[in-house]
């Protein structure tokens, strides 16, 4: 099962992930967002989607 990767140097700490997810994965840690709850994960993509710099990857 595929869990969510954060490039913590590329995120931006807009949130967008962590308001998108419907299993709230994400939380935000020093203003970065991170899979806190990644055992969560449903592998539905929301989160690569919503992301405007392109830093979340399923692995």
């Amino acid at each position: 099962m595929a869990v969510p990767k954060i490039n913590k140097d590329a995120c931006v700490g807009c949130e967008a992930c962590v308001g998108v997810c419907p299993v709230e994965v994400f939380t935000m840690v020093d203003g970065k967002a991170d899979p806190t709850n990644a055992d969560a994960c449903v592998e539905c993509g929301a989160c690569v989607d919503a992301c405007p710099v392109s830093c979340i990857t399923l692995v």
